[in-house]
């Protein structure tokens, strides 16, 4: 274990390394930074700290950089999470408040991510298992044809047309609708094979063909329905990052929508914020760079995750605050919506 002088040298340089890209020596710490204590003792405790793996030298330069070890025991002392300026958090206030369905909010939001963190934002949508039922629509289109809408809590809208094989009436559909919400308003949508099993043998029997049908294309569409969409934005922040030897390789990464699945990791509750660094990165192409994640929700129940990348040098306190805040602006958009 570090003594406090010791974890006080590792984040001055882990602070400074970020701010100036350049390796930092003991002069600068001494200049720099008010440690009380010469620079001797400064030297002794970057020898320490290189001893036990938490800095490094980079080629013969005088200075020291920190280690993803270095930056983990950093991040995990972080007494405070830098907190967003007013005008920050109305900004983004403002900016998520005018969306106008989730598309446009999950648009915004990996816009918003990648300008406030200068980083790669990555957006998971709200998974379908992870919503219930708001209202179900069933509207004629044309003849022998419906439009299947269910809209879920989380803004999520889901569309199916639905082929008849023969004429409906306005009544049989209308009867069916208001089963359906009947049944199916705050259900869950793992729940909802459940919840329409018997649904045939409650309408007349002249309307039971259009149930069966409508049945079968809900649970099609919703419950056999295991993709999960990810959008990221901001890759151009990569340009300036001295990713220069592994760019490319992270840049793959990115285009693999399972390696963005488990780089996000499970949703679970919205202030569950983790940080992965360097080589705790389940993929091999994004070794040199750390992700910042948290689920989002309404209320406290997290029905996706969103996140940011960028290299192992980023400003964590403030990445991480960043990451929180418009996690919590989405959760409470998505509640509102």
């Amino acid at each position: 274990m570090l003594d406090d002088r010791k974890l006080a040298v590792l984040r001055a340089i882990v602070e400074d390394y970020v701010s100036t890209h350049e390796p930092v020596g003991s002069k600068t710490l001494v200049d720099r930074h008010n440690l009380g204590v010469s620079p001797a003792t400064i030297r002794n405790d970057m020898a320490v700290l290189e001893e036990q793996g938490y800095i490094a030298q980079p080629h013969t330069s005088a200075g020291r950089v920190p280690t993803d070890k270095g930056y983990r025991l950093f991040v995990d002392r972080l007494s405070t999470i830098k907190p967003l300026s007013a005008a920050e958090r109305r900004a983004i206030e403002t900016f998520l408040a005018n969306a106008y369905d989730l598309d446009d909010v999950v648009s915004r939001t990996v816009r918003l991510l990648a300008q406030l963190t200068r980083q790669v934002a990555v957006v998971q949508y709200p998974s379908l298992t992870r919503s219930s039922v708001r209202h179900v629509e069933l509207v004629p289109i044309a003849a022998q044809r419906l439009l299947l809408v269910v809209i879920t809590n989380t803004g999520r809208v889901e569309q199916r047309a639905i082929e008849t094989h023969e004429d409906v009436s306005d009544e049989a559909i209308a009867h069916l609708r208001a089963l359906l919400n009947a049944r199916l308003d705050g259900c869950w949508l793992t729940d909802v094979p459940d919840a329409l099993a018997d649904l045939p043998d409650q309408v007349p029997v002249g309307e039971r063909p259009l149930a069966a049908t409508v049945l079968s294309v809900l649970l099609e569409s919703l419950v056999e329905k295991h993709e999960e969409k990810i959008i990221i934005g901001g890759a151009a922040n990569l340009a300036r990052a001295d990713l220069s030897q592994s760019l490319r390789d992270v840049l793959e990464a990115l285009e693999e929508q399972v390696v963005l699945m488990r780089l996000l990791g499970e949703a679970e509750n919205p202030s569950g914020l983790t940080v992965r660094i360097g080589t705790e990165n389940p993929h091999e192409g994004l070794r040199t760079t750390s992700v910042v994640a948290t689920g989002y929700g309404a209320g406290d129940q997290a029905v996706a995750r969103l996140g940011v990348l960028g290299p192992t040098r980023m400003d964590y306190p403030g990445t991480m605050g960043a990451v929180r805040a418009v996690a919590r602006y989405v959760g409470q958009i998505l509640a509102g919506s």
